[in-house]
């Protein structure tokens, strides 16, 4: 009987690092000049996996995502996986935008994974969604690593991370 070898595939982020560029932001932020005397927020929320950006206008809450996003960058935080809800009114004339940190696969991408893996006819590898990742396995090490190939030149919307080898 051959050995079967499989993989997962998922997504997410690393909360201690989009704290600590949450935090870098913040310091910069407090030492900017055209940030002085505005009031602005700018939070983590680890449990709900949300950043909330609250700013006194448009100009400052670009700015400041713009900073935000210079951090997560230099963090290697994956910015595929920061969703950016539309731009709402806070109290005032206050502007706030939440941005959502996906962690796990939803069952949509899990699915269109699935079915780009059926679409390229892999001879034997075989995919199956379980819970927030698709764990793809098959008999020849060699046709994995094309699916691993074949999936980073797709695009889902997401960062795809590829863990739990085994064999």
């Amino acid at each position: 009987m051959a050995k079967i070898e499989s993989f997962d595939v998922t997504t997410g982020v690393d909360l201690m690092e989009v704290e600590n560029a949450v935090n870098q932001a913040l310091k910069e932020i407090s030492q900017r000049y055209d940030f002085k005397g505005a009031k602005t927020l700018l939070e983590l929320r680890k449990a709900d996996h949300l950043m909330v950006l609250e700013a006194p206008d448009d100009m400052k809450l670009k700015a400041m995502w713009e900073m935000l996003l210079g951090k997560l960058v230099r963090r290697k935080v994956p910015t595929k996986n920061c969703q950016l809800e539309p731009v709402q009114k806070a109290g005032g004339d206050r502007v706030r935008q939440e941005i959502k940190l996906v962690s796990g696969l939803d069952i949509e991408i899990c699915r269109r994974i699935v079915k780009s893996i059926k679409e390229a006819k892999f001879k034997k590898a075989q995919a199956a969604i379980e819970g927030e990742k698709v764990r793809i396995s098959g008999p020849s090490r060699d046709e994995l690593q094309e699916v691993i190939a074949h999936l980073k030149q797709q695009d889902f919307g997401v960062e795809l991370q590829f863990g739990n080898y085994r064999s």
